[in-house]
């Protein structure tokens, strides 16, 4: 495989700190220079990093330092966010909650609380994976040469396999058919993070999940009758909005590497 290394007028701009560099260009050198110790050497010649480093390996023997994760944790920490395991586990409470609801409305031939809130349960794990309101550390995530899209898509991907399970299981238990609800449960959650591309992934997951609630689940629980747009045939129509969804997310993946998608 080729490797490019960055030009040397790009590694000049970026050493001065040039706030005009495009935000790819920026995301792409700082990931270069991770890997690749010529480059670093032609960002800071060798007498400056010799000198640097006699100044601060005093101080870096000297300060306490945090144990670094190791072996499986090192793994979970690079996909899961450190706050999304309380609302993971709040997800599947749900979850359990709704399968016990269900159980207990067989009888009488309800609607499937199952069905209802399947679709929307990974958006609220998404927002926890990737909000300001709850990661602490937020500014320093976002801020790393490696977050953006596939952050994203790691902790999207580590929250899809934890609630994907618990819903299998839950359809399993009452019936409830995964064709009905998966297709809508990946589209939401791809709407999630398009919208969030222009609004912020909280704002956009608090906001389709507030709609779902009022246009679709009020209605379904005040008539007791399943909506359309959960039945089979509505099937092209949850497509369409995954599709649409990814590709709005591929034009707007640069968004994920500012501060703003994180409101």
């Amino acid at each position: 495989m080729t490797v490019h290394h960055p030009g040397e007028q790009l590694l000049r701009r970026y050493a001065r700190g040039d706030d005009d560099i495009a935000p790819d260009q920026l995301w792409a050198v700082e990931s270069h220079l991770e890997t690749c110790a010529p480059c670093r050497g032609r960002l800071a010649p060798e007498p400056i990093v010799a000198a640097v480093w006699a100044d601060l390996a005093p101080l870096i023997e000297s300060t306490p330092q945090m144990p670094r994760a190791r072996g499986w944790r090192r793994r979970v920490h690079g996909w899961v966010s450190p706050v999304a395991g309380p609302w993971l586990a709040m997800i599947l409470l749900v979850t359990a909650a709704a399968v016990a609801l269900d159980q207990l409305s067989s009888a009488g031939g309800g609607v499937s609380l199952v069905l209802l809130i399947a679709p929307v349960l990974p958006v609220l794990g998404v927002a926890a994976s990737w909000g300001r309101a709850l990661d602490r550390a937020y500014e320093l995530t976002a801020s790393t040469p490696r977050a953006g899209l596939p952050l994203v898509f790691r902790r999207t991907a580590s929250v899809l396999a934890v609630v994907v399970p618990g819903l299998m299981v839950a359809s399993l238990l009452t019936g409830v058919g995964p064709s009905r609800w998966l297709l809508p449960c990946l589209a939401f959650t791809t709407g999630t993070l398009a919208l969030g591309t222009l609004v912020g992934v909280t704002r956009a997951a608090i906001a389709l999940t507030a709609a779902w609630g009022v246009v679709i689940v009020a209605p379904t629980v005040a008539f007791s009758r399943t909506s359309v747009v959960l039945d089979l045939a509505a099937t092209p129509l949850w497509a369409g909005v995954l599709v649409l969804g990814l590709a709005v997310i591929a034009v707007r993946r640069m968004a994920f590497t500012r501060l703003e998608t994180n409101r």
